[in-house]
């Protein structure tokens, strides 16, 4: 099993989901723990221990809007398990174990910085939590993004100290905290918070991080595997390969859409379909074109395509950096610097607003949606004869009436991509004043990155959809257009369709096919059987 080792500086999405989905261990880089450590006994020299000492937010202090109260040493213990008791506050479902391995790898590489001021003993009780597989049962609702995560690793933390009263993963099995710890192998109740512990646990944004950064590794999947579904549609119908012409792409200077018409140039390399001797035949259902006349030109939803890909993979990329950017980065407070005197300075700011993680979500989904957008077109276009050029009727077997064919489930896809556009407002555009407006804006990055995740989970519907209509497409045409090769990479996807599908030249029971090309495209079993064919797609 890999392990990684966290330095605050290098951790990639990636590795997140090494961690959150293949259990990989986590260790702490030596250099970081050792600024963790050295930081900490001066912390606790200087303030700590000392009752003469200025007051420090979050070390001597309440929090909040309780700022202006002073805790005293003694009471500090107290203080911290008050601090989780309530600001374990979520509401909701629980966010899958994923999630969570993916907030906690994130808030153990925060503190690799160094600058939290907490005990190395802290970090590496949450390090022991998230290698021995324990997962805090964390609510799903109760962020808005401003103060970070409050309450979501509040959750998390009630865990880490074996609180009475909280829940955690082991092994799949719900049960008390100090059961999973004591099965886990780990002290169930020992463990206690000092000062700053908690407010360095919980002050920051990792909830949302972590869920951001798997929403961005699915949503690199899905746009490659959208250009194979859609390279099979424009086999399907025929299309113009002209579009694709690399010359064309490259004064418009736009890297995605470069990108993307490499791949569909890839993906449908020594197609005949898609030459003019296979347009030259004539279907019996195109009643449009009675006769040839060169085409020219397809319809936008095939003829745009890297247009449209390739704007939303310059929109991933972009995402992409500013999430790698917040895996790696400091956001509780206050901070603790090293001065030019070789004295720690305490900063307070406000590194722990999510607005970041929240803007590249909101980008993320609108672009997603898009994806899906103009492959509901594609599908809907192959369906109708006088837009695909004589492909029959609802891709109907004969006879046609009393044979149906695919136009209900083209509307599946419609609706699913129509439940997408709602979800594409923009949660960074809403705020609502909390904390008695001490946190007057916030970001509403957990719903950004909630809802992004929605539109990832409808992705594989309408994809799949696309997948099975383009496969049928093909199949329905055999007789008259079976002597043209399909491309290197669109010939496997159509043997993959066409072998999970089992089609029929009769309406058959849908599910049948709908549900095999739904799980090929989720799971990635397409695009890898697909890249392996023709090498790795941009």
């Amino acid at each position: 099993m890999s392990v990684i080792e966290l330095d605050g500086a290098t951790l990639s999405v990636e590795n997140v989901v090494n961690v959150a989905r293949h259990n990989a261990k986590v260790v702490i880089a030596p250099a970081c723990r050792a600024e963790i450590t050295k930081k900490r006994d001066y912390i606790n020299e200087h303030w700590i221990d000392n009752e003469n000492a200025d007051p420090v937010y979050g070390f001597n202090t309440g929090v909040g809007k309780l700022v202006g109260y002073k805790v005293s040493a003694e009471e500090n213990d107290r203080f911290q398990m008050n601090i989780v008791k309530t600001h374990a506050a979520c509401i909701g479902e629980p966010a899958s174990e994923e999630v969570v391995r993916a907030m906690m790898v994130s808030r153990i590489n925060a503190f690799c910085l160094g600058v939290s001021g907490l005990r190395i003993e802290t970090v590496d009780r949450l390090v022991e939590l998230l290698n021995n597989n324990v997962h805090p049962v964390v609510p799903s609702q109760g962020s808005v993004g401003a103060s970070g995560d409050l309450a979501p690793l509040a959750h998390m933390v009630s865990v880490m100290i074996g609180f009475k009263h909280a829940e955690a993963y082991y092994k799949g099995e719900r049960m008390p905290a100090q059961e999973a710890l004591k099965a886990a192998g780990l002290s169930p109740t020992a463990f206690k918070l000092q000062a700053k512990d908690c407010l360095a646990l919980i002050n920051g944004n990792n909830y949302c991080a972590g869920m951001a950064a798997l929403n961005i590794y699915d949503a690199e999947m899905l746009m490659k595997t959208a250009d194979i579904t859609g390279a099979l549609s424009l086999e399907a119908v025929r299309g113009e390969q002209a579009a694709f012409d690399d010359r064309i792409h490259q004064v418009r200077r736009q890297v995605g859409q470069i990108k993307t018409a490499e791949n569909i140039r890839t993906l449908t390399k020594g197609s005949q379909r898609t030459t003019e001797d296979a347009r030259k035949v004539h279907l019996r259902d195109d009643l449009m074109h009675p006769t040839y006349v060169p085409r020219v030109q397809d319809q936008y939803s095939f003829r745009c395509l890297p247009q449209v890909h390739g704007s939303c993979r310059d929109n991933l990329v972009y995402a992409k950096s500013l999430i790698e950017k917040e895996l790696n980065a400091a956001t509780d407070n206050p901070l603790v610097f090293w001065d030019d005197k070789g004295k720690l300075e305490f900063l307070s700011g406000g590194n722990f607003h999510c607005e970041p993680i929240a803007f590249a979500m909101d980008i993320l989904a609108m672009s997603l949606a898009e994806i899906g957008s103009i492959s509901e077109r594609r599908l809907f276009a192959l369906c109708d004869t006088a837009l695909s050029y004589g492909l029959p009727p609802n891709l109907s077997g004969d006879p046609v009436g009393l044979n149906t064919g695919y136009a209900v489930i083209s509307c599946s896809a419609a609706a699913v991509v129509s439940e997408n556009k709602t979800l594409c407002f923009p949660a960074v555009a809403d705020t609502i004043p909390t904390k008695s407006s001490q946190e007057d804006h916030v970001s509403m990055a957990a719903w950004a990155c909630r809802k992004t995740r929605q539109i990832i989970d409808n992705m594989p519907k309408i994809l799949g959809i696309e997948y099975i209509i383009a496969g049928r497409s093909v199949f329905i045409t055999q007789e008259p257009l079976g002597q043209f090769n399909l491309g290197s990479g669109t010939s496997l996807a159509y043997q993959m369709i066409h072998d999970a599908a089992g089609y029929e030249v009769e309406d058959h029971y849908v599910q049948h096919e709908v549900n095999p090309a739904m799980e090929m495209i989720k799971s990635g079993k397409l695009l890898d059987a697909v890249e392996k064919q023709v090498g790795q797609l941009n």
